[in-house]
């Protein structure tokens, strides 16, 4: 009989499952997994660097550049620790439109999961199924913010802009025809409310389907369950935060614990694991898509009622309108002179921290009084999650990590910055 042998193996960074650039270092006896050492950095920017060097206005956008599937989660992390600075408060509706967009973000990004990590173990059908509502969710936003990725839709202060009152439709093309726009066009004839009304009907059919695919289906279970077991106790110790904690059984979440904008208001149920291995956390994951379409719904009745401002009335912090900026030249200049040059933040430090799809997602900004920040600190939960990625892989086997990677949901904008 062969003997086992001891393997020193490179797992990334150019693996399709390594979700960007991760390189793993991994020492195997055999095919089992004894240590695996995560090499990061491939993707760093110095983030934190630049957002230090230019106005505090000029850097939303680029917080959409951390995790890159959860784009608007990002920058309310950022904008609400300029507005406990600035000492404003957005209007109701406005806070209303955030969470909405929040939890579109939520779903946005859950599906990429869900995706992907179907992809990488073996459930390629997936990945087709959770584009399709992607696709959706996209269009909004490019329609509140002109954009599908860097949206700069938060302000401090509010948002952009209010909801509009059309969505953009498909053309016919010699790829579609007539038949087919009309179908594809038949939600968005009214308003973005009136679309988002329509999606929050028929998504939990969808999210019913994917259950249908992956919850008893015997390969999924084989590959997930009892894999990257982590207990509740040493789930806080490692300080995971977001489904990598709920998954281990702990009912923790800042959205109830530590209500923010008006989620206080709404309702809405916290799912929670029992063993916290990979399959627990895709069950608190898939549950959570449920949770975010109940939200939405909330807030779709809530803005339908509740027409008002969606910006604060400070002309120090907030722009002209594009059609004060077209007649007015002190507009104009006004305009040109904020986005260049920003606007001076009261001396202070503030950290604010939101219900990420990831986790906890924290931004500590100190400011001198000055229009740049003097210090900024992001802190990411997918850098925390994937520091426990040796003691969760020790002992299983090889193709166990790339199981422990997806459950992870890992995005290296956020991780390497």
């Amino acid at each position: 009989m062969a003997e086992i042998q001891s393997y020193t193996m490179n797992f990334g960074p150019q693996h399709p499952a390594a979700h960007g650039v991760l390189r793993l270092v991994l020492e195997l006896e055999g095919e089992v997994i004894q240590k695996a050492d995560p090499h990061i950095g491939l993707l760093h920017r110095a983030t934190e660097k630049l957002a230090e060097s230019k106005p505090f206005n000029q850097s939303i956008g680029y917080m959409d550049r951390l995790d890159y599937v959860s784009m608007m989660c990002n920058e309310h992390g950022y904008v609400l620790a300029i507005e406990k600075l600035l000492g404003v408060e957005p209007p109701i509706r406005a806070q209303y439109i955030r969470v909405m967009f929040d939890e579109i973000t939520r779903i946005l990004n859950h599906l990429m999961w869900l995706g992907a990590h179907g992809l990488d173990i073996g459930a390629m059908t997936m990945f087709l199924y959770c584009f399709r509502e992607r696709e959706d969710l996209m269009d909004l936003y490019e329609a509140v913010s002109g954009t599908r990725m860097h949206a700069t839709y938060y302000r401090p202060g509010g948002v952009y802009r209010d909801l509009p009152h059309t969505m953009p439709k498909y053309q016919e093309s010699r790829f579609r025809s007539k038949k087919d726009v009309d179908r594809l066009n038949a939600s968005r004839e009214g308003s973005l409310l009136d679309f988002v009304e329509a999606f929050t009907d028929k998504f939990p059919g969808c999210v019913d389907e994917y259950e249908t695919l992956l919850t008893d289906n015997r390969i999924w279970k084989q590959r997930t369950v009892n894999i990257g077991v982590v207990s509740p106790e040493r789930a806080m110790q490692l300080g995971f935060t977001g489904p990598m904690l709920r998954g281990s059984g702990v009912e923790w979440d800042l959205r109830k614990k530590q209500p923010y904008e008006v989620y206080d208001q709404l309702d809405f149920d916290i799912p929670v694991g029992v063993n916290g291995d990979c399959y627990d956390r895709y069950l608190v994951r898939v549950e959570e898509l449920r949770q975010s379409n109940r939200i939405i719904r909330q807030c779709v009745d809530w803005l339908r009622n509740n027409p008002g401002p969606v910006m604060i009335d400070d002309h120090k912090i907030v722009a002209p309108t594009r059609v004060e900026m077209k007649d007015d030249m002190e507009s104009l200049i006004h305009h040109f002179k904020l986005f260049t040059e920003g606007y001076c933040v009261p001396e202070g430090e503030s950290y604010a921290a939101i219900e990420h799809p990831k986790g906890e997602f924290g931004v500590y900004l100190v400011s001198d009084g000055a229009n740049k920040p003097y210090r900024v600190k992001i802190r990411a939960p997918g850098f925390v999650h994937l520091s426990a990625m040796s003691e969760m892989v020790e002992g299983h086997m090889l193709a166990d990590v790339v199981a422990v990677i997806g459950t992870q949901d890992i995005v290296f904008g956020e991780v390497d910055r």
